[in-house]
C-alpha cells in the first residue's frame, strides 16, 4: 500500500510540473480558452436561471441567441459552474481544469498500465502519457478543455474495466460506465473516436478469458449504461443537427499531416490550414517514437527466437501503425468511405489515442527483464528522456492579465455564435441578424409592451392593445420556443427572417415566451435519469446481481 501511495505521489509530482504554468496569475493564450471563458458564464447564467441542463444561450447572435449547448460538451460547463459557486472567476476556473485534468489522467494512466507492467512500469507509462508533445498541444496551445478531460478518462475507463475483467465486482463495472458516460460529456468527437478502439480492446481482452458470455451480456450493460446516462447529450445533438448549420465546416481530407510532421520535432502556436506560418505541431514525440521501435524491436526478436509474444504489446503496436496510416494521405479512401470518419474534422486528431498507445508501450519495455537494478535503470533512462524532450513545450510565451469582464462585456466575444468564424446558427438565420433593442415589437397594431421579467430561456410581459395585433419576437427560432397569452398556448409562425411571430387579442394580456424541451429531449432526459436511478441502485445493493454467469 505504501508503496503504491508512493508510486502515485511520483506521477502526481509529473503532472504538476507539467500543469504547473496553469498555476501562474493569468490566462495562457490558446486557441479556444476564450471561446470557454464565454462558455462558462454562458452555462453559469442559464443553470442560475433554473435551467438543470442549459441547452440555449441568450446573449450570442447579437441577442437573438443560438442552441450552443445542445451541441457542445457539457461536463466543463458544469464544472466551472460549481467552481464559480465557490466564488472561482471563470478564468481561474479554466485554469484549475485544465490542471485537475493533466493530474487526473496521469494517475489513471499509472493505475491502468500497473495492471499490466508493475508499479515501476505504470509510473513510466504515466509520465510518457503526461509529457507526450500532443498532450501539450492540446493544453497550450489549443486550450481543448474538452479534449484534455477526454484524454483524462480515457485511462480510467481502460483502468476500471480491466479491474472488471479480472476481478467481477460490481464497483468496477459501475465506474467503467461512468467513465464512458464522462468521456461522452467531455469531449464528443473524442469520444466517438476512443469507442471505436475501445470496442476492438474489449473484444481482445474478453477473447483471453474464460466464461465469455458472461464477460460479453455484462459488457453490453457497461457500454448501455453509459449510453443512457450521457443520453441527455448525444441523443438531442444527434437528432437535432438537422435543424442547425456550420457544426462541420472542415474537409478532413484537406488536413493530414506529412510523415516528416509527425516524426520531425516542431513547435508553434498557429493552426491546422496550408500557408500559415508557425503552424500546430503534428509531432508524435521522440521519446513516443523511440519506445515504439525498441517494442517493435523486442517483438521481433522473439519472432524469431520463436517466444512467447506479450499479446498485449502487439495488440497496441498494431493500433498504433494503422492509426499512423489514417493520419497520412494514403488514406485518404479510408477517411472517404468509411461513415463517421468525416466527423473527427482532423485526421492528426488521432494524436489524442496514438500517445495513449506510446504511453502503454513504454511501460512494456522495461519489461524484458526480470533483474530489478537493469529494470530500475532503464526506467529512469525512459523517464529522464520523456521528460526533457517534453518540458520544453511547457513555457507559455506570455499570459494575458484580465478578468471576466473583459470578455464577457466586449462584443466581439459575446456577440458572434461562438464558433470559428461565426458559422454556427440555426438553419432558419442566414447570418447573424442586427441587434435589435427590444424582444418584442409590433408586426401589426400598436399598443405598450412592458418587460415583467427576462431570463436567459424565460420572457415575461404585459402588452395592452386596442385591437388584434401581431407580434414578433426578437428571438432566434428554433424548436422548443413558445408562447403563453395569460397562460394558454397560441401558435407561433417562423418568419423569413429566422424569428416568429404570433396573434395577440385586444386588451391586456400577460405573455410568457418560454425554450421548453422537445419530445426528444424529454425523452433523452428521462432515459439518463432512469440510468442514473440504476446506477445509485445497483451500487447500493448489497449484493450485485450481475447478468448471470
Amino acid at each position: 500500500m505504501a508503496k503504491n501511495l508512493l508510486s502515485i505521489i511520483i506521477v502526481v509530482l509529473f503532472g504538476i510540473i507539467a500543469g504547473f504554468p496553469f498555476l501562474h496569475e493569468g490566462l495562457i493564450p490558446t486557441h479556444d480558452a476564450e471561446y470557454h471563458i464565454i462558455r462558462f458564464f454562458l452555462f453559469n447564467e442559464s443553470f442560475n436561471d433554473g435551467n438543470l441542463y442549459p441547452r440555449w444561450t441568450a446573449h450570442l447572435n447579437n441577442g437573438f441567441g443560438v442552441p450552443l449547448f445542445t451541441f457542445v460538451y457539457p461536463l466543463p460547463n458544469y464544472i466551472a459552474v460549481f467552481l464559480h459557486s465557490l466564488n472561482i472567476s471563470f478564468i481561474d476556473s479554466f485554469r484549475f481544469e485544465m490542471f485537475a485534468a493533466i493530474i487526473i489522467g496521469a494517475i489513471f494512466l499509472y493505475l491502468w498500465a500497473k495492471e499490466f507492467w508493475g508499479r515501476l512500469g505504470g509510473i513510466v507509462s504515466s509520465v510518457f502519457y503526461t509529457f507526450s508533445p500532443y498532450h501539450f498541444v492540446d493544453t497550450y496551445i489549443r486550450g481543448s478543455i474538452g479534449e484534455v478531460w477526454a484524454l483524462a478518462f480515457f485511462p480510467a475507463f481502460l483502468w476500471a474495466y480491466v479491474k472488471f475483467i479480472k476481478t467481477r465486482q460490481k464497483t468496477f463495472l459501475m465506474l467503467s460506465s461512468i467513465f464512458l458516460a464522462s468521456i461522452i460529456f467531455s469531449h464528443n468527437i473524442l469520444a466517438l473516436m476512443f469507442f471505436l478502439f475501445a470496442l476492438s480492446y474489449i473484444i481482445f481482452s474478453i477473447s483471453r478469458e474464460k466464461n465469455k458470455k458472461y464477460l460479453v451480456l455484462n459488457t453490453l450493460l457497461i457500454i448501455l449504461l453509459a449510453l443512457g446516462l450521457s443520453a441527455i447529450f448525444w441523443l438531442p445533438a444527434i437528432y437535432e443537427t438537422r435543424f442547425v448549420t456550420g457544426l462541420q465546416i472542415f474537409d478532413v481530407t484537406s488536413h493530414f499531416p506529412d510523415l516528416y510532421q509527425l516524426l520531425i520535432p516542431t513547435w508553434g502556436s498557429g493552426f491546422s490550414a496550408a500557408g500559415l506560418q508557425n503552424e500546430i505541431s503534428f509531432q508524435i514525440g521522440i521519446a513516443n517514437l523511440i519506445v515504439i521501435f525498441l517494442s517493435a524491436l523486442i517483438t521481433m526478436a522473439l519472432i524469431i527466437r520463436r517466444k512467447k509474444l506479450n499479446l498485449h504489446v502487439v495488440f497496441f503496436l498494431m493500433w498504433f501503425f494503422f492509426v499512423l496510416f489514417l493520419m497520412l494521405d494514403i488514406s485518404k479512401a479510408v477517411w472517404k468511405t468509411v461513415p463517421l470518419l468525416n466527423y473527427f474534422q482532423f485526421p492528426w486528431r488521432l494524436l489524442s489515442i496514438e500517445i495513449l498507445f506510446a504511453a502503454f508501450l513504454a511501460g512494456g519495455v522495461i519489461s524484458v527483464t526480470r533483474n530489478r537494478i537493469f529494470k530500475i535503470t532503464i526506467s529512469a533512462i525512459l523517464i529522464f528522456l520523456a521528460f526533457v524532450l517534453g518540458i520544453g513545450y511547457i513555457k507559455p510565451a506570455y499570459y494575458h492579465y484580465r478578468n471576466d469582464n473583459y470578455y464577457i462585456t466586449r462584443p466581439n466575444f459575446i456577440d458572434g455564435t461562438n464558433s470559428p468564424g461565426n458559422v454556427f446558427n440555426t438553419i432558419f438565420l442566414n447570418s447573424i441578424p442586427d441587434k435589435k433593442k427590444e424582444k418584442l415589437e409590433f408586426v401589426k397594431g400598436k399598443g405598450k409592451i412592458s418587460v415583467v421579467d427576462s431570463k436567459s430561456n424565460l420572457h415575461k410581459f404585459k402588452i395592452d392593445t386596442d385591437k388584434d395585433s401581431e407580434i414578433i419576437v426578437n428571438i432566434a427560432y428554433y424548436p422548443g420556443w413558445e408562447v403563453y397569452i395569460n397562460g394558454k398556448k397560441v401558435d407561433v409562425s417562423p418568419t423569413k427572417n429566422g424569428r416568429f411571430t404570433f396573434l395577440l387579442p385586444s386588451g391586456e394580456n400577460n405573455v410568457k415566451i418560454i425554450f421548453n424541451d422537445t419530445f426528444v429531449r424529454s425523452f433523452s432526459a428521462f432515459i439518463s435519469f432512469l440510468s442514473l436511478l440504476l446506477v445509485i441502485a445497483l451500487f447500493k445493493v448489497k449484493r450485485f446481481v450481475t447478468i448471470s454467469k
